[in-house]
């Protein structure tokens, strides 16, 4: 120890003794505090209008703003120390996630729908359809209550801005398909029109369309800063928040671009050739009193006459897309009814006796 620091350690007492921090006082590669500031206006912003505001998002948003932007983690640090974010419990390691995404858009579009309420508490339902690989909003529409027409109509919609497509996804839902009925659906007859294949995912497993579980949950934390008072407001509301989702909004799920410039970015998939196959079935009926069976057609049940002289019989009914036979337990023919869509009651076609 030298003679000048021998000397000064009477003055300074044990403090003298303590090790002195190497920590330099100042730090040219640290956030500026103007940076700072504008990530916690960012932060507020984001949050008033009810979208992520999660580091990843601010990242963005300062490179778009041409601002020096500091790194992903580095902003997190800022948002915790400022009191923005409370650290959360350790997830589940995202290697453990099997995560299945079309290569191309319009591969695979999903469609679910979610519950709502306006503002003085009426409940409504919104019906989306998503593109899989761009997790573009193809189109979302608010009804009183969601039925099998109002899927059809904007899914035709959609074929018509978006063009055809190879597949759909969904859930079990009776607006989308009557397997639980044990026929088709107006919505599976639409598909293999379109020439695209129809799946489902399995009772009581979301997961499997996730991505469209994910959009309704970042709509409703936009929908819940803009109450609506009656379905047109929320519909005008919807589209502003699409606009905004698709145009605007970094997405995580595809390297933090936008889903329009995902969806464009590539060439779109085609339906498949060999999806249409007709649709053949065989059930059994009981001739009711009136001389009527029913059949479940595109979705609506059907009064099909067969005539006074076999009721109380058991006859069976085969099927073949919109043509039914009818035929006697043995096997000797009836007649032959093409079924018109537009109808509830079928009247005798060809062959009755």
């Amino acid at each position: 120890m030298g003679l000048d620091a021998r000397r000064s350690l009477p003055q300074r007492g044990s403090v003298g003794l303590r090790g002195r921090s190497k920590r330099p006082r100042t730090n040219p590669q640290a956030t500026s505090p103007a940076i700072e500031d504008r990530i916690i206006e960012l932060r507020k912003e984001l949050v008033d209008i009810g979208t992520d505001a999660g580091a990843d998002t601010i990242h963005t948003h300062l490179e778009r703003e041409g601002l020096c932007a500091p790194s992903i983690s580095t902003i997190q640090r800022i948002l915790t120390r400022r009191g923005f974010v409370t650290p959360a419990p350790k997830k589940r390691p995202k290697s453990s996630y099997v995560r299945f995404v079309a290569d191309l858009p319009n591969e695979c579009w999903q469609s679910d729908m979610t519950h709502w309420h306006l503002a003085d508490g009426t409940g409504v339902e919104i019906l989306t359809f998503l593109d899989d690989h761009s997790r573009l909003a193809l189109n979302v529409r608010a009804y009183p209550t969601v039925t099998m027409e109002n899927v059809r109509r904007l899914f035709g919609q959609s074929c018509v801005t978006f063009g055809t497509l190879a597949s759909v996804l969904t859930d079990n839902g009776a607006i989308y398909n009557a397997g639980s009925r044990g026929g088709r659906s107006g919505f599976e007859s639409d598909l293999i029109t379109a020439g695209a294949l129809y799946k489902h995912s399995r009772p009581y497993h979301p997961q499997t369309c996730g991505k469209v579980e994910r959009w309704h949950r970042t709509l409703k934390g936009f929908l819940a800063k803009r109450p609506a008072t009656t379905l047109g407001e929320l519909q005008l509301i919807l589209e502003d928040v699409v606009r905004y989702y698709n145009d605007a909004r970094p997405h995580r799920g595809i390297n933090r671009r936008t889903p329009i410039v995902a969806y464009r970015d590539r060439a779109k998939a085609k339906p498949h050739t060999l999806i249409h196959q007709p649709h053949w079935r065989i059930r059994t009926d009981t001739v009711d009193v009136r001389g009527h069976v029913t059949l479940r057609y595109l979705g609506q049940l059907r009064h099909l006459n067969v005539g006074w002289a076999y009721r109380g019989h058991s006859i069976r009914l085969h099927i073949l897309d919109d043509v039914v036979t009818f035929a006697t337990e043995d096997g000797e023919f009836i007649g032959e009814t093409r079924i018109d869509p537009n109808r509830d009651y079928q009247p005798k076609g060809e062959g009755f006796r």
